[in-house]
C-alpha cells in the first residue's frame, strides 16, 4: 500500500482547490437551471405571441410551410400557439418543470420535420434549443423551482409523511 499524500504537497493543495471549484460550480447549478429556463421560455413564449398577433399568416404558415403530419393546418396552429404559450409559463416558473421540457421538446422536434429545406442556422437554433430542453428534463428544473417546494409537500398530503420513493424504501432496508 502507498503512503497518502502529505497535506502539504503540491498534489495535496491542486487536489483540495479541484474540489472547492467543483463545490462553487455545484452552488452555481440552480441559477444556471433558472437562466436555462428563462431563456428557453422566452424563445417559446415569443413565437407564440407572434403566431396570435397575426392568425391568419399564422394559419397560412401552417398551410403552406409546416407540413405538420397527421393535422389540419388550423388544428396544428392552435396546438402549437398553445403549446407555445401555455409550456413557456411553466418551464419558468418550474411548475411540472419536465412536464413542461417535454412538451417542448416534442415541439420543437416537430418543428423541424415539418419545415422542408430549413436553412442550416436555423436547424442549429432547433439543436441548440434543444440540448437546453434535454438539460431540463434531465436535470429537472432546480432548487429554484416551484416543483421543488410543492413536490414533497404535495407527495406527503398524498400518501403520508412515511412514505417515500420504492428507491429510498428499498435502501433503507440494506
Amino acid at each position: 500500500m502507498m503512503n497518502p499524500t502529505p497535506p502539504t504537497s503540491l498534489l495535496y493543495r491542486l487536489w483540495t482547490s479541484a474540489e472547492l471549484a467543483l463545490r462553487g460550480l455545484d452552488a452555481l447549478q440552480p441559477a444556471a437551471q433558472l437562466l436555462a429556463r428563462w431563456f428557453i421560455a422566452g424563445v417559446f413564449f415569443r413565437s407564440g405571441l407572434t403566431k396570435i398577433a397575426d392568425w391568419e399568416t399564422t394559419v397560412a404558415l401552417f398551410t403552406d410551410e409546416y407540413h405538420v403530419p397527421l393535422l389540419s393546418p388550423h388544428i396544428a396552429a392552435a396546438l402549437g400557439t398553445s403549446a407555445e404559450l401555455a409550456l413557456p409559463a411553466l418551464i419558468l416558473f418550474g411548475l411540472g418543470g419536465r412536464f413542461a421540457a417535454a412538451g417542448l421538446s416534442i415541439l420543437n422536434v416537430v418543428a423541424v420535420i415539418s419545415v422542408e429545406d430549413m436553412p442550416i442556422p436555423a436547424l442549429q437554433q432547433h439543436i441548440f434549443w434543444g440540448s437546453v430542453l434535454a438539460a431540463l428534463l434531465l436535470w429537472g428544473p432546480g432548487r429554484w423551482s416551484i416543483d421543488q417546494l410543492l413536490w414533497p409537500r404535495l407527495r406527503q398530503r398524498l400518501f403520508g409523511a412515511d412514505s417515500a420513493p420504492a428507491a429510498s424504501a428499498s435502501a433503507r432496508r440494506a
